[in-house]
């Protein structure tokens, strides 16, 4: 259950870092009060999965989950740039992740 506890912050984690976008430096309110609801599901979600799985892995993992999702959610909704070299280590966290979960022993 730990790593599905893990997944689930990641997720949040992407929704609560693509939201820092649309509160415009925390003046709108209910965007930013969308970031900060899920920033404690993050983290409560990263708490949980500590029980479990040692914190550097949980955390790198959380962070990757984070960056891979943010970079992905830029190209899609801020037409960020999609170029080869930006994809190609966009794969590599992807790589890190599996390798670090692979590695795992919980």
């Amino acid at each position: 259950m730990a790593w599905v506890y893990l997944l689930v912050a990641g997720g949040f984690e992407i929704v609560w870092a693509t939201g820092l976008k649309y509160t415009d430096g925390f003046s709108r309110l209910w965007p930013s009060v969308g970031t900060v609801a899920a920033m404690s599901v993050s983290m409560v979600f990263l708490a949980l999965a500590l029980r479990a799985i040692p914190i550097g892995t949980a955390y790198a993992i959380w962070t990757g989950i984070g960056a891979v999702g943010v970079a992905i959610m830029g190209i899609i909704l801020f037409n960020e740039p999609r170029d080869a070299m930006r994809l190609f280590f966009i794969f590599v966290i992807i790589a890190g992740i599996v390798g670090l979960k692979l590695s795992s022993t919980t």
